[in-house]
């Protein structure tokens, strides 16, 4: 059974930093494409970012890119979302998806496992 756990989120101020993880079990992280999504109250669930099983390919959304960053630590099977210079638009639950395969695909169709997410809250 392939379960996505994330936690880190919690209420922060503008320009603050944060750290979102994802722990996944049953399913190997290096044999995965893992993706960030978020969705705010009133929005469909948007891409944010994703990297691919090697590692060495990552695709981020145009309104995160240059603050946030996404990395993998396949020894502990979790994937990390750093998120620096949040603004209040930022605000969102933030989901952590898998997908097996090698694309990194923008859409949220495209992925077979997700986590139950973690509310992120920025103030201004």
């Amino acid at each position: 059974q392939v379960q996505l756990e994330e936690s880190g989120g919690r209420l922060v101020q503008a320009g603050g930093s944060l750290r979102l993880a994802c722990v996944v079990s049953g399913l190997t992280f290096s044999g995965s494409v893992m993706g960030w999504f978020r969705q705010a109250p009133g929005n469909e669930r948007e891409f944010v970012t994703g990297i691919s099983r090697s590692g060495t390919s990552t695709s981020y959304a145009d309104s995160v890119k240059g603050r946030f960053t996404i990395s993998g630590d396949d020894a502990k099977n979790t994937v990390y979302l750093q998120m620096n210079s949040l603004k209040p638009e930022d605000t969102a639950v933030y989901y952590c998806a898998a997908r097996r395969g090698g694309y990194i695909y923008p859409s949220e169709y495209k992925y077979d496992y997700w986590g139950q997410g973690t509310q992120v809250t920025v103030s201004s």
